[in-house]
């Protein structure tokens, strides 16, 4: 049950914001409390929730050193948080870098290098930075360091994986010592959300070259060296009083789960993410390991490229979709976690999700029909599958038991998670993806399905979504809102190319002795910020 939709009165503005966010409230609520009292201002005692009860259960200890595997590292690993393609990349740069606000454990965003941030109408927002920031080599934090942080994100030659998301911004300006006014094409009261999201982390004014990290986060760069390994050490002069609490956190990657599973029963390393179901079991039996659950909207999907071809067209890919048995996806790949999905990405949990959309069941006969409306030949179809991708070469196999029930001749490419997102990844007309959470439902729609997004997976080109995505993200009226995103998810499940048979849990193995550990529903690893966040029992 989602908290988010309880019927709650809006208590009164006083203490109301803190009361709206501490059950769960949707921004959209906070929001409506706001423009009802003729205001709207998010402050750090205002939209600031608790944290997760995790960092209450005992007094923290300094001191200490961790290893923490990742399931991908690359050479194209980055520090520059625009770039940001991979989990140990969001990792990496929360070590070093901060966000003027950040995610708490509702994905609502509360204040961070921002001490407030004020809007009247959800377009122009002014943001009041916080006083005493310093960089890692000493220099204060300045309105220059955010207009350049933000505004680099719009320069195609920045490369920047939030390009899409940031071409709504209109202007980011300097408008006092310590203030800085952020302009919009047109209203979006998820700006303080989207601004919490790692791309989004502040850097300081000029930076071009990313060998190192200068940024204001918990952690100094000891060592970065791209594919192999990160180590951070604690920042004396971190903003938040008494964080970090460990002296060393070194980053790696170990593509191959059960190399990582491993590695922390060996003790090499203290904790992991990317858990199979199999292994998560495996560890709660293990003497002094954990096991944390994550429920997230993250998802592993089937890509349908239209690229021409026979994966261009609708029949087809609708097809497909009815190949899938989810059921048993998720009993036999996923051992019973996760939410069954419906080919669209809005997951159960999400206040915009359309419940009543029909549920696509397995039925290879309805796919046969499909396949024969598109004439499909004998001629056999490749589908890659990776472990890099979770669960998707035992999700191939199913789809390759079932496919000649409906007369297709089905072949899987199992190819290695080293390399995969660069060179299989979007690359081939039938295969895989894994998309973490995304922390609402603009910014995923917008990255992964926007006709020019660079992440749009099935090349899928949809004019009429485009426009629904722009009215939806200016509708006030969260009831209208909810509509458009509602007819959206028709859009997707009707012909977008992705079939999605469930919503991941996300699961993360650690040593018991690692403390700190909370879930930010946005992914594992504490949505990635866990950094500042664990520290060692003695």
């Amino acid at each position: 049950m989602n908290k988010e939709n309880s019927p709650h009165g809006a208590p009164g503005l006083d203490n109301g914001l803190e009361q709206l966010t501490a059950r769960g409230a949707s921004r959209r609520d906070v929001l409506r409390a706001l423009t009802a009292a003729g205001m709207m201002s998010l402050t750090g005692a205002g939209l600031m929730a608790a944290s997760g009860s995790a960092l209450a259960q005992a007094k923290p200890k300094q001191g200490g050193k961790i290893r923490v595997a990742t399931q991908s590292a690359s050479a194209a690993d980055t520090l520059d948080p625009a770039k940001g393609a991979l989990s140990t990349d969001y990792v990496r740069c929360n070590m070093f870098y901060n966000g003027l606000t950040e995610l708490d454990s509702h994905l609502g965003a509360k204040m961070a290098l921002a001490e407030s941030i004020e809007t009247k109408d959800a377009t122009v927002w002014v943001v009041k930075l916080r006083n005493g920031v310093q960089f890692h080599d000493g220099k204060s934090l300045a309105p220059a360091d955010v207009v350049y942080s933000i505004m680099r994100h719009k320069d195609p030659a920045t490369a920047s994986k939030a390009k899409t998301i940031a071409d709504q911004i209109k202007e980011v300006k300097a408008t006092g010592p310590n203030e800085v006014t952020i302009t919009l094409d047109g209203a979006n009261a998820d700006l303080p959300v989207i601004l919490a999201t790692s791309h989004f982390l502040i850097i300081k004014d000029g930076t071009s070259d990313f060998k190192t990290a200068v940024g204001t986060g918990p952690y100094k760069v000891k060592e970065f060296s791209p594919g192999v390994r990160t180590v951070g050490v604690r920042n004396d002069k971190y903003w938040k009083p008494g964080m970090p609490y460990l002296d060393e956190i070194e980053l790696i990657g170990i593509g191959d789960e059960s190399a990582r599973v491993n590695a922390l029963l060996s003790g090499d390393v203290q904790l992991i993410n990317g858990l199979t179901p199999n292994s998560a079991e495996r560890l709660k039996t293990a003497p002094g390991f954990k096991v944390l659950e994550t429920k997230t909207g993250g998802y592993t999907d089937l890509i349908v490229r239209d690229e021409g071809g026979i994966t261009g067209n609708d029949d087809f890919r609708r097809g497909m979709m009815y190949l899938m048995d989810r059921e048993q996806i998720r009993r036999s790949v996923f051992r019973g976690y996760g939410a069954i999905g419906n080919d669209q990405p809005i997951d159960p949990t999400n206040k915009y999700y359309l419940a009543g959309l029909p549920q696509r069941g397995f039925d290879p006969d309805k796919a046969k029909f499909y396949f024969q409306k598109a004439k499909l030949g004998s001629a056999p179809l490749q589908v890659f599958a990776s472990p890099a991708a979770d669960g998707s070469v035992e999700m191939a196999m199913l789809l390759q038991q079932a496919a000649p029930r409906a007369g297709l001749n089905l072949q899987v490419s199992r190819v290695p998670s080293d390399g995969f997102w660069s060179n299989h990844w979007m690359k081939h007309p039938l295969g895989f993806g894994n998309i973490n959470a995304r922390p609402s439902a603009d910014v995923l729609f917008t990255q992964f399905f926007k006709s020019d997004a660079p992440w749009n997976e099935a090349n899928w080109k949809n004019p009429k979504f485009d426009q629904m995505l722009v009215a939806a993200r200016g509708e006030p009226d969260d009831a209208k809102r909810k509509k458009i995103y509602g007819d959206m998810q028709v859009l997707v499940h009707e012909n977008g190319g992705i079939g999605i048979p469930l919503f991941h849990s996300s699961l993360d193995g650690y040593t018991s002795k690692l403390k700190g550990l909370g879930s930010i529903p946005l992914a594992g690893l504490m949505g990635f910020a866990f950094a500042e966040n664990v520290w060692l029992e003695a």
